[in-house]
C-alpha cells in the first residue's frame, strides 16, 4: 500500500515536470521528455499532409475578406491535436482554425499551433508556407519548431539551448547597418484598415537594401533566426503566427520587441499579438527610429 503511493506520488511528480518514468531493476530512473522532438516529429508529420495535398483541387473557405483556410488547413490541425491529445492528454491546445481547448484555463501548459502558416500561397500553389508549434509552461513560451515542408527545413528552439535548422546551430546575421540589411514585413488581412501601413513599407525601402513580403510571417521569423532576413517589422498578427518564431529568434540571439521597444507579450488572452519588430539586435534601434517616422 505505502509502495503503490510512493509509486503514485512518484507519477504524479514526473507529470508535472514533464518527465519520463522508467523501472528497471527494482529501481526508478527519472529521464527528461523530449518534448522538442515530439514537437519536430508532429509538425513534420503535418508537413507530410500539406505536402501530398499541395497542388491538388481544394475546397478553399473564406474566414474574412481575404483570410483563406483550405481542407489541408483542417487536416494538417487534427493531426496535431490528436497527437497531443494521444501523448499530453493534459495539456492545453490554442489552434488556429479550432480555437482553444476545454483544459486551457486549466492546464499549466500549452500547445500554441498553426497547421498551415502561408494558407493564401498554399491555395495558390506558390511552395511558400509552413507548419509553426509551440509550448507554453505558465504563459511564457519554451520551445517552438517551424517546418518548411518544400524543403525539408526543421527550424527549433528550446529556452536556454539555442536554435537550430535541421539540428545544425543557427544565428541571426551581423549586419551592422540599416542600409545593408535585408528586411521583411506582412501585409495584414485588413491592410485597407491600416493606412500607416504602406507609409512604413516605403519608409523602410527607402532606408534598406530591400524589402521582401513572403507571406508566411512564422517562415520569415525562422529566416531572421537564421541570417537569412537582417529584420522584420508586422502588425495583425496573432499569437499561432509568432510563438515559435519568437523563440527561435531570441536563442539565436536576435531581439523581439513591439514597435516602442518594449518586451513582446505574446502569450496575453487578447486575441492579435501586439505590433512585432525583430531582428539581429544591431539594426533594432535604426527600425524603431524608421517607425516613428
Amino acid at each position: 500500500m505505502i509502495i503503490q503511493l510512493m509509486l503514485n506520488l512518484i507519477r504524479a511528480v514526473a507529470e508535472r515536470w514533464q518527465l519520463e518514468i522508467s523501472f528497471r531493476s527494482n529501481t526508478i530512473q527519472l529521464r527528461g521528455t523530449n518534448l522538442l522532438n515530439f514537437a519536430m516529429q508532429t509538425a513534420r508529420e503535418a508537413g507530410g499532409i500539406l505536402i501530398d495535398r499541395l497542388g491538388r483541387a481544394l475546397q478553399v473557405s473564406n474566414k474574412g475578406d481575404i483570410d483563406l483556410v483550405t481542407e489541408a488547413d483542417l487536416a494538417s490541425e487534427k493531426l496535431i491535436i490528436e497527437r497531443i491529445k494521444s501523448y499530453y492528454p493534459r495539456h492545453a491546445v490554442l489552434a488556429e482554425e479550432s480555437g482553444a481547448s476545454d483544459a486551457s484555463e486549466k492546464s499549466e501548459w500549452k500547445w500554441i499551433i498553426d497547421p498551415l502558416d502561408g494558407t493564401t500561397n498554399y491555395a495558390h500553389g506558390y511552395p511558400c508556407f509552413c507548419v509553426s508549434i509551440a509550448l507554453e509552461h505558465n504563459g511564457k513560451i519554451e520551445l517552438g519548431v517551424v517546418y518548411c515542408p518544400t524543403r525539408d527545413e526543421m527550424f527549433a528552439a528550446e529556452r536556454g539551448r539555442g536554435s537550430t535548422l535541421n539540428e545544425r546551430q543557427i544565428r541571426v546575421s551581423n549586419t551592422e547597418e540599416l542600409n545593408a540589411a535585408l528586411l521583411c514585413t506582412g501585409f495584414p488581412y485588413n491592410v485597407r484598415e491600416r493606412p500607416n501601413f504602406t507609409r512604413d513599407f516605403e519608409n523602410f525601402t527607402m532606408n534598406s537594401q530591400a524589402v521582401r513580403r513572403d507571406g508566411s510571417a512564422a517562415l520569415d521569423l525562422a529566416y531572421v533566426a537564421c541570417g537569412r532576413f537582417d529584420g522584420l517589422w508586422e502588425e495583425g498578427l496573432k499569437v499561432w503566427d509568432v510563438a515559435a518564431g519568437a523563440i527561435l529568434i531570441e536563442e539565436a540571439g536576435g531581439t523581439v520587441t513591439n514597435f516602442q521597444g518594449a518586451p513582446l507579450d505574446i502569450c496575453t488572452p487578447q486575441v492579435y499579438a501586439p505590433k512585432v519588430l525583430v531582428s539581429n539586435g544591431l539594426i533594432h534601434d535604426a527600425m524603431m527610429r524608421v517607425l516613428r517616422m
